[in-house]
Formats: structure tokens, sequence, C-alpha cells
């Protein structure tokens, strides 16, 4: 049992060693000044890329806008070997970027924080962690992540398994054995469609339990030539500049143009390329409104499902992989490297949950339906309890002693993603409400911490002692947010971005679908009219108060 060690006062406290973590640990250490403690629950930097180490784990974005663009340096100096950087060189990366910058030795490691309780006595900040440490701070500023909270569903029986159980979000890093062994995968989500195929090649036999067919663009991964790559980095400020006013955050070039106003077949040349290039650019460079027209999505649905016809032998399992329930757009574009051929091995077999459901987690697999599959180890790649699952494992306490938790009890309020009402100098980054997971993040990351450095150093500078979103401007945010989303695809399908993938979690749009470029200007207008939607109070009225 841990015993409490003595307050440390600091300035800032930070949650989370991933791309948000170090980027705000160097901007407040290195730029501002400030005594700041990152705290993380891992034994290493990395966040997302510490936990997801399955097989086949990488990134969709492309490796040269998948990183750091605040040092110039830094972008010339390392070198990505392919097209899309896969986790074990994202991690590399990240300790590169944390010994380069010297962005350890102000971090805890194998430490969790329990509780943040602000205190109005003092303005300040009382956080806790599993270990015991109490630190007190002016600024609380959370790096959690996303999609960092692990969702698992309570199948009956899941706990009676003999065999191995993982979920892909929290993989064992000495690995897993597959040879020999029957194997169960759970989900075809983003985790599910990367590690199938690597499993398959390995396993004695493959299991996958489909709940929903998804939508699938060719990754077209592999090693890049040098010589491309150093090309790209004597345009790297004005490709980031181009990704920084995009609508996803990438460099690309949006077509403007209709899926609807063209003929079949010239409709059908530009999907073709669009295809063959791979990637998000087949959702970017092919039509504008594939995201928001319903019969523009349709067209591209089609189009996706004959491919997939085209590449499954086996016309029962095709049919079973069509995405019919949902429109190309609406879930999350995954975009893969040989998914579809997996189901062409002798030694997979798909089985779809909706005509045979799991009924029950056995000691040696899995019923489904009637049908009892024995299997070695069971592989979990359900998901995560998206944007506010990481918020709600901790006691985050605000004005009054009010709970997060039971303020976004019916969805998450804030006020640009950035801060919540009655939580005062408590920043998050990518939170809900801003364009995170609908984003190249590193891209969002660098933006949020940069306005949260730039807030902070005008608050260091103008005796501010306190920052708080104000109610009216965080209520029109919300409707905001929910208002950019309903013309979009995204309301067309139960997915995570609306928590449907959770029992009981409010139906919610939780990210901000207006783009990156908008998202940007938006930001810099309200910082340009004087902090516009927060309420600034200077040290003095604080103590007079």
């Amino acid at each position: 049992m841990s015993t409490e060690t003595a307050v440390r006062e600091l300035d800032a406290v930070v949650i989370g060693a991933g791309f948000s973590g170090l980027f705000m640990n160097h901007r407040l250490r290195d730029t501002l000044g400030l005594d700041v403690h990152v705290i993380e629950a891992g034994t290493g930097v990395g966040g997302t890329w510490y936990w997801n180490r399955y097989p086949g784990a990488r990134c969709d974005s492309e490796a040269y806008i998948y990183c750091f663009a605040f040092d110039q340096d830094l972008m010339q100096e390392w070198e990505w070997s392919g097209k899309y950087p896969e986790q074990p060189e994202i991690l590399n990366y990240l300790n590169h970027v944390a010994d380069r910058f010297d962005l350890r030795r102000n971090m805890s490691f194998e430490t969790r924080v329990t509780s943040a309780h602000f205190d109005e006595s003092t303005n300040r900040w009382d956080v806790k962690t599993d270990k015991g440490e109490h630190y007190r701070c002016r600024y609380f500023i959370t790096g959690i992540g996303c999609l960092s909270s692990g969702q698992i569903p309570d199948l009956v029986g899941r706990d009676t398994f003999t065999g191995e159980a993982y979920h892909t979000g929290a993989w064992p890093h000495e690995g897993v054995d597959f040879a020999g062994k029957k194997v169960a995968v759970i989900g075809t989500g983003s985790s599910g469609v990367q590690s199938i195929p690597v499993i398959a090649a390995e396993a004695e036999h493959l299991t996958v339990f489909q709940r929903t067919p998804q939508y699938m663009i060719p990754a077209r991964h592999g090693n890049v030539d040098k010589a491309v790559l150093d090309e790209i980095k004597t345009r790297y400020e004005a490709i980031y500049d181009k990704a920084r006013h995009s609508v996803g955050g990438f460099p690309y070039d949006v077509q403007d143009r209709s899926a609807l106003d063209v003929d079949d077949e010239e409709r059908r040349e530009i999907l073709e390329q669009s295809w063959e290039d791979g990637g998000f650019k087949f959702m970017f460079n092919s039509f504008s409104d594939l995201r928001t027209s319903l019969p523009a999505s349709e067209l591209a649905g089609e189009f996706i499902r004959e491919k997939i016809k085209e590449m499954v032998n086996d016309p029962e399992v095709a049919e079973k992989l069509l995405p019919l329930d949902h429109p190309f757009g609406s879930k999350r574009v995954l975009i893969d490297t040989n998914y579809f051929d997996t189901f062409n091995r002798d030694n997979v077999r798909l089985v779809d949950i909706n005509v045979e459901p799991i009924n029950e987690i056995t000691e040696t697999g899995i019923l489904a339906g009637e049908e009892q599959h024995d299997f070695d180890v069971i592989v979990y790649a359900t998901g995560f309890d998206a944007m506010t699952g990481s918020f709600n494992k901790i006691d985050i306490r605000g004005r009054s002693g009010e709970k997060l938790k039971d303020k976004w009890e019916a969805g998450p309020l804030t006020y640009l993603g950035l801060t919540s009402v009655g939580f005062p100098n408590m920043f998050m980054i990518t939170g809900p409400g801003s364009p995170s997971v609908l984003s190249n993040m590193p891209i969002a990351i660098e933006q949020h911490v940069e306005m949260i450095t730039d807030i902070i150093r005008h608050m260091d500078g103008s005796g501010i002692e306190l920052l708080e979103a104000e109610s009216d401007a965080e209520t029109a945010w919300v409707h905001h947010v929910n208002e950019l989303a309903e013309p979009t695809m995204f309301m067309h399908a139960n997915s995570w971005y609306l928590g449907a993938n959770i029992p009981g979690k409010p139906r919610v749009f939780m990210p901000y679908a207006g783009g990156v470029g908008t998202y940007r200007d938006h930001c810099e207008e309200v910082v340009a009219n004087g902090y516009e939607g927060f309420t600034l109070t200077s040290a003095d009225e604080s103590v007079s108060a």
C-alpha cells in the first residue's frame, strides 16, 4: 500500500507521454521555463504507440506527415522507412524525440493519476497518483489520448477461458507466438483489420468474428525511395502549412467536384485512380461530396463493394464482407493491407455474429450460435471507450467539487475541445469538440499544444490568475459541433464517434467535423478577439473575491 508523500509545488502537471505530452512538456518547460511534471502510466514514452503493439499495427497517415513540425532540424534528420509508419518505428521516433530534447528528466513512469481536484481557496489543482504522490499546480493538462481506454464486451463467461486472451490496445510487449495455435479475433475495426492478415499468416487456424463489414481502401504500403523523402524534405514548410489549413490535416489537393456531376465512365476512372493511389486520397482526392452527400457516398460504396467481390474468391464469404448497413464515410474509413485477400486462405474462417451471435465465452473457446469453437488464443479487437473513457477513469473535480464525469453524463461539454466550464486552468489536448480523431493527429495535437502555450504565456505575462470558459460560449460551441456533424455521413451510422460501441453511453457526436483548417481559423479568431468566450481573472481580482 502506497504512503502519500509531501506535496510538491509545480507550475503544471501533464498527464501522458505520447505525442501530446512530449510536445507539451517541451513547450512549457523549454520555451516558457515553467516547472512541469509529466505523469505516464507506461514504462516509457509513446502513448498510443507504447500500448498498441499488436501484429500489423501501423499508422494510416503517411509517414512524412505523421511527425512533429515544431523543429526543422528534427524534421530533416529523421528518416522514415516506409509509406506508412509501423508501430515499432513510430515508437523509435518518439523515443528519439524524448532523447533529443531530454524530455524524460521531469517525467514519472508506471504511474497513474487517480484524482485531480481544483482547490478554490488556493486556485491550484491538487493532483494525486496511485504511487501516493501529491502535486499542487497552477495548470492541469491532459494528454491522455482519444483512443486509450480499451473496451472488452461484457460477454458471458469471459473470465472462464483458460487459454490466452489479449486486447489489441494493451498488447504484451514481449509479443505473442501464434505458431501452431487456433486463434479467434473478435472485431473488424482498425486494429482487427491490421492484425488479421498477420495473425492468419502465423496461426494454424484463424476464425474472425465479424459484427460489421467495413469499407476499406488499400494502403499501397511499402518502402519509399529515399530520394522521394529527401525531395519532400525540401518542401516541408509548404507541405505542413497546407496540412494545417486543410480539412483532415493532410496536404492533399481536395478536388472541387461532385460525384454526381460526372458520367459513369468518368466517375469510374476517377475512383479507380484514387483506389490505385490508396489511403485517404480516395476520400479527399476523388470527389468533394463523399463526406456530405448520401447519393455520392453510395456511389463510392458500390464501387468498393465491387472491389471486395473481385478480391474474395468465395462468393458466400464475399457477401458476408459487403458493407450494406451504413454508407461509405459514416464510420472511420479503414486503410488495409491484404485484408480481403486473407479470406482466400484455407486456414481462415469468417463468422457473421449477426447470424451466429456470440452466446458465451467458454473454458475452451467461443459458443457462437449453436456451434462451439475451440481456441488457444482469443484476441479482442473491440475498440475503445473513445474520447471520454480515459477522463472518466480519473476523479476530476472542478469548482464546488463538481465531477467532470457527472457534468459529462449526457455527453461531453467543452469550449473548443480545450476547456470545460467549472474547471479553471484545466486544458485538454485534442479533447471532445476538437478535430482530433477526424484528423491527422500530430497536426491537431501541435495546434492545441501551441494554443495552450500561448494562453499560459499570456496569463503569466498579464497577471492573469485564472482562465475559464464562459457558459454561453461552451453551450454555443457544443451546438456548433453538433450542427456541423448533422449534414455529414457520420450521422448515418452507429459508430464510436457517437459512443455507440459502449452500452449506456449517450449518443452524442464528439469530434469537430468542420475540418482542421476551419477549426484553426476559429481558434485564431478567439485569440485575436481578446480570448473571446473565456473569463480571465487577474491575481488581484482573485484575491479580492
